[in-house]
């Protein structure tokens, strides 16, 4: 994740109270806007079920995504929700890339390395979706939420990282570390033409095997 930018989530914030008046749930709106432009956040990737569910939170992606530059994608399970969402929307659709499948395999391919996940609790699959994306490798840091997580009871099954906020209907806030990049070892390699008795010095490169010299 990129180091924080008071004046981005300032601006998001502002953005998004003035869109207050449409939403219902203001206070999370603001939350999750601020948060994911106070990031950079460049990929933005939510995990969509219904419309009444998903409207403030796609809208506050949106806010966020004009002060980042980056993207906003949303994941619809079905072919006919590309049509409600759009028109619930309005013009808000404009800056939304929506994409037809499974939000769990989608978030693992061609998504894994989003840096801003937005999960709907309400989906039906919503806990396998978490726990994939949390063992997903990834090459930087990432925020995952879960939005409407007071519907579903306790979260026992999340990690040590997780965090259930008492906003709105409650937030669920997983922070996912970046992969580890692996340092990669070097030797030197030292040859000799038989015939003109020349050295040739050669240096090795062995991220996986322990080289012994003798």
């Amino acid at each position: 994740m990129a180091c924080w930018s008071a004046e981005n989530a300032t601006r998001a914030y502002l953005k998004t109270m003035k869109m207050g008046k449409a939403t219902k749930e203001p206070d999370v709106v603001e939350f999750v806007s601020a948060l994911a432009a106070g990031t950079d956040a460049q990929l933005m990737v939510m995990a969509g079920g219904s419309v009444r569910a998903a409207y403030s939170t796609t809208l506050a992606l949106v806010a966020a995504v004009h002060q980042t530059g980056g993207r906003v994608v949303c994941i619809l399970p079905e072919p006919e929700d590309l049509t409600v969402f759009k028109n619930a929307l309005g013009l808000g659709s404009r800056h939304i890339e929506f994409v037809i499948g499974e939000a769990k395999s989608l978030l693992t391919s061609d998504y894994k390395e989003a840096d801003f996940v937005v999960i709907d609790c309400g989906l039906k699959n919503h806990e396998g979706i978490f726990r994939a994306v949390e063992g997903c490798e990834r090459s930087k840091g990432a925020i995952v939420f879960g939005y409407n997580a007071f519907r579903k009871g306790t979260w026992s099954w999340g990690g040590a990282e997780t965090q259930l906020l008492p906003i709105g209907e409650g937030l669920l806030l997983t922070r996912i570390a970046a992969k580890a990049k692996q340092r990669k070892r070097s030797h030197w390699v030292v040859k000799v033409d038989k015939c003109t008795g020349e050295e040739h010095v050669f240096r090795v490169r062995s991220p996986h095997r322990r080289v012994v010299e003798a």
